[in-house]
């Protein structure tokens, strides 16, 4: 409703008046409706009233403004819906919202839904027709890696339409490498010395074309290195280093360096001096010790034993009771102790420590050496020699000084010493705070020939040889006591006595046996019967071979056999025999034929004409016979068979014969130097 300046009849009647665009009313209610609304209807309305008939004058309305509102169209950002960019590089992001009444209101909002409100410019331009307008906002913005992959959001809207119209951006960053630098294998947080360290680089960028560059205090590690850098057998050099990892990518560099904190134990920078001062002298021992933990250090008082300071410094007011020795000691916990000494010297006369007697061979260079102990050191070194001084320029002597680290050595030298040069010296040393003085007794000394040494040496040597020589011997003559081969040679003899006969006899032979026997002896007492007492005797025997006396008829006439007298018949083979190196078995009830007898050209022979052969070493002794000699028929009428033999066989008994054990050692029987007396039962072989 218009505002009017003067009262209006009610019942004014109106009409338009299309030359001026004012509607002229009559009485009444005179709005005004505009539909539909449009831009141009964007004005200032008045309602005026004409003069009136009767002359009244003319009124009008106060103006009203009709504002058209339009919504602005969707917001555009003019960089596009993807941009790539690089980190740090500022770049400008410009949403633009057309043709809005009134203008668009821009709101920006990163990825992370946060509202921008710093960095942006914002801009109005108006469109031709005057009554819309253009938005613009500009975001000025510095990427970070953080943005990279992130969504920008543009949003425009105004009065007309609250709803909010979008645009979106995707932005790339391209960005340098960030660096991590890390140690790796640290013991308990702890580089120790000596062992591998591994530093390890990772790196994060866009684009990933990493190189990787090492330094150590700026100084380039040389090999091929990457994402790990690796040191070994690390030293203390190498502590408080400075080691850095250098990437780069096509945008740029990254570094990150790492401080190295290497465990290593002590080890003396400085050790400590020893010192020379005046009783009541305040003095400073220093113990510098390098080490990693600082090292604890540990100050000791020799002749006490006591701890006495426990820093790097110890100061002393110097006495007879702080003079002397002291100790440092430093250590590091996981690491060897060090230690050093260091004297403290209380200066004072000097004191001669030599022997008194010195000796020297005649005719060679003889020295006499006189050693003082001087704090400070001597200011001079005399030698007298009856009652008159040594003179270095005479030709028999010359005088020579070692300087040591408490005092001096002093030795005189004589040339070719002759009878003359032995005797009594004195010695004198002298320093700022006295002297001392000393008799050295210089005695001849008797020169044992060279030659006797060697002589009495190599005497020695060869007495030791040969006591060794005979005691060797001694134990090789020993009797070893009986073993188990014995005693299962004893164990044989005895099932041999118990089931076999005279015609049993087996003898196994190995080739190539030692020359030791087994001696198996069977006793049985009178009455005993085969289970009495048995002994088993080792020692060395003869070969079955040569002539063997035989007693017979008890021992009163011995009869000579002899190996060659017989021939060696020829047994067939039986099935199945292996001999293995052994003597086959011979069966004489199944193999052997007696052949006829032959007669002997031998004259020692002669007599023998009651020897049965059979009894022959060779017919026991396979390896005595041959192949071409024959045994002859046994003598069975009127002549015995000689001893042992016939003992047993007198008796009604048959003679047992002991089987022999199968040892390498049982190649020979062994005769016994007297006629042996036979108890019935009992055999007497030696193998």
């Amino acid at each position: 409703m218009l505002g009017l300046t003067n009262t209006l009849p009610t019942d004014l009647s109106c009409q338009t008046v299309p030359s001026d665009s004012c509607v002229v009313c009559s009485t009444g209610d005179y709005s005004l409706d505009i539909y539909p609304v449009m831009l141009d209807d964007d004005a200032r309305f008045q309602c005026q009233v004409g003069p009136g008939l009767l002359g009244e004058p003319g009124i009008r309305s106060k103006f009203a403004t009709l504002t058209i509102l339009v919504p602005p169209e969707p917001p555009r950002i003019i960089q596009g819906d993807f941009l790539v960019t690089t980190e740090d590089r500022e770049i400008e992001l410009e949403c633009v919202s057309l043709a809005g009444k009134p203008a668009a209101e821009i709101t920006w909002i990163d990825g992370l839904g946060t509202v921008l409100t710093d960095g942006i410019e914002y801009i109005k331009e108006f469109l031709p027709d005057g009554r819309r307008i253009t938005a613009k906002s500009i975001l000025k913005l510095t990427p970070k890696k953080e943005h990279h992959n992130t969504t920008f959001t543009c949003q425009a809207q105004n009065t007309a339409d609250r709803t909010y119209r979008s645009a979106k951006l995707r932005l790339q960053v391209k960005y340098a490498p960030k660096v991590t630098l890390s140690v790796v294998g640290a013991h308990n947080g702890r580089l120790l010395e000596g062992q591998e360290v591994r530093l390890a680089c990772q790196a994060d960028a866009n684009p990933l074309d990493l190189t990787y560059r090492w330094y150590i205090n700026d100084k380039p590690v040389p090999g091929d290195y990457t994402t790990e850098l690796l040191l070994s057998n690390i030293s203390r050099k190498f502590h408080d280093a400075i080691v850095k990892c250098e990437v780069h990518n096509p945008v740029g560099k990254s570094e990150e360096s790492e401080t190295l904190d290497i465990s290593y134990g002590p080890r003396f920078r400085t050790r400590p001096q020893s010192l020379q001062a005046d009783q009541g002298t305040t003095l400073t021992l220093s113990c510098d010790v390098d080490g990693n933990p600082p090292p604890d250090i540990v100050w000791i008082h020799d002749s006490t034993g006591k701890v006495v300071g426990t820093s790097v410094n110890l100061t002393l007011e110097v006495d007879p009771d702080t003079a002397g020795r002291y100790y440092c000691k430093a250590s590091v916990m996981g690491f060897p102790e060090i230690g050093a000494e260091a004297t403290i010297y209380l200066k004072g006369p000097p004191t001669i420590i030599s022997h008194r007697t010195q000796f020297g061979i005649q005719g060679d260079n003889v020295r006499l050496e006189c050693v003082a102990f001087s704090i400070p050191r001597p200011d001079h070194v005399m030698w007298t020699y009856k009652g008159n001084e040594v003179n270095s320029k005479d030709k028999d002597y010359t005088i020579l000084e070692d300087r040591l680290p408490e005092g001096i050595k002093s030795t005189l030298v004589i040339r070719e010493s002759q009878e003359e040069h032995f005797g009594s010296y004195n010695c004198s040393v002298i320093n700022p705070y006295g002297s001392d003085v000393v008799e050295i007794i210089l005695k001849p000394q008797k020169n044992f020939p060279l030659l006797m040494i060697l002589v009495g040496v190599i005497g020695g040597v060869v007495v030791i040889i040969a006591i060794a020589m005979v005691v060797i011997l001694c134990q090789r003559r020993e009797k070893k006591p009986p073993s188990a081969n014995c005693q299962d040679a004893e164990k044989q003899c005895k099932e041999s006595d118990r089931s076999s006969n005279i015609s049993d006899l087996k003898l196994e032979l190995r080739t190539g046996s030692s020359v030791s026997n087994v001696h198996c002896e069977l006793e049985y007492g009178p009455g005993d019967s085969e289970t009495g007492s048995e002994s088993v005797v080792t020692r060395v025997g003869v070969p079955l071979a040569g002539p063997v006396s035989m007693p017979v008829n008890g021992g009163e006439h011995l009869y000579p056999r002899y190996s060659a007298e017989f021939t060696d018949p020829t047994f067939p083979p039986k099935d199945g025999q292996n001999n293995n190196g052994y003597v086959p078995y011979v069966d004489y009830s199944r193999d052997y034929n007696p052949p006829p007898p032959i007669e002997s050209s031998r004259e020692s022979l002669s007599t023998v004409t009651a020897i049965d052969p059979r009894y022959s070493a060779v017919y026991g002794n396979p390896y005595l016979r041959n192949s071409n000699t024959s045994l002859p028929a046994p003598h069975t009428v009127g002549t015995p068979a000689p001893p042992p033999y016939s003992a047993a066989t007198r008796n009604g008994a048959v003679p047992q014969v002991a089987r022999l054990p199968n040892s390498p050692t049982s190649q020979y029987i062994v005769p016994n130097s007297q006629p042996p007396t036979m108890k019935r039962g009992t055999l007497a072989t030696h193998v």
